[in-house]
């Protein structure tokens, strides 16, 4: 199943990373970046080791710092290790990074003696820069299965207020929605509700980034994953209606009709591809 919730949680803090593993986030993301201190970096970093179960009982991405600091390198071979998913790259700008750190974890691997490219990538669109050069980013390696909205800091570069989430907001997840579809990535993850009590609120964005063909949303507190999970879960109702269009289509096919009319609807092939991917998000 496509993951829903992805839990943010810092390397330096064991006690917050066992209770992550304990929690109903789908996918856990170890943050070796913003979370940590500039002086906790190494200690995180080696921390990985014995934080990370070598079979996780969720899937596990590591966040780790941007391309152009000085951290990245060493948290790359600190990633390269079993029990890790993939990496989760910040503050994407260009394809160029994407592909450097594909060829990084690439010799790490033979290095290691691991499958080259078992290492996911993912990578965090957050700058100007970034959402200009989107879709390069997303077509860059065929190690980058999904992106990722970052709205906290677009607004910040841009300086924006992050709760308008029609205008800047909505233009900019919109953008990373249809890269990723052009690059044939998974459905893009959005961006992260900093206001933690407002489950009312985190639940109204959540829907509108659904709206816009995202499948997931991070997390930074276990109180937002149930919003985020039920809303990212199609209903019993959505589930059925998948279910008819499906069967009746196929029968519809079998008797060399390409279009029918199911409960007044006209149903054609890209409605029966619609209802399909619905079906493929249900929990097994």
């Amino acid at each position: 199943m496509t993951p829903r919730s992805y839990l943010f949680v810092p390397a330096t803090s064991g006690r917050k990373i066992e209770k992550a593993y304990g929690s109903a986030a789908d996918a856990i993301i170890i943050d070796l970046e913003d979370a940590v201190a500039v002086s906790e970096k190494p200690a995180a970093r080696a921390a990985l080791a014995t934080l990370v179960p070598a079979v996780p009982a969720r899937r596990t991405w590591i966040r780790i710092n941007a391309v152009e600091t000085d951290f990245c390198f060493a948290d790359l071979q600190a990633c390269c290790r079993g029990g890790i998913a993939g990496v989760l790259l910040p503050k994407l700008e260009s394809a160029e990074q994407v592909r450097m750190v594909d060829w990084v974890l690439g010799n790490l691997e033979k290095a290691q003696g691991l499958p080259v490219r078992g290492i996911e990538l993912a990578g965090i669109v957050e700058t100007a820069v970034g959402l200009q050069q989107v879709g390069d980013i997303a077509a860059a390696s065929p190690r980058l299965r999904r992106l990722m909205f970052g709205a906290v800091d677009l607004a910040a570069d841009l300086g924006i207020d992050t709760s308008d989430d029609v205008g800047a907001t909505g233009h900019a997840r919109f953008a990373i929605a249809c890269a990723s579809r052009a690059a044939g990535l998974e459905p893009p993850v959005d961006t992260a509700y900093i206001d933690i009590p407002n489950l009312e609120g985190l639940r109204a964005t959540t829907m509108r980034a659904r709206a816009l063909g995202y499948t997931g949303k991070a997390c930074i507190h276990p109180a937002q994953i149930p919003v985020v999970n039920e809303v990212f879960t199609p209903s019993d109702t959505e589930v059925e209606w998948a279910r008819q269009v499906v069967s009746a289509f196929e029968t519809a096919q079998r008797n060399g009709l390409a279009a029918i009319k199911l409960h007044g609807q006209m149903i054609d092939y890209p409605v029966v591809e619609k209802a399909r991917l619905l079906l493929a998000r249900v929990p097994a």
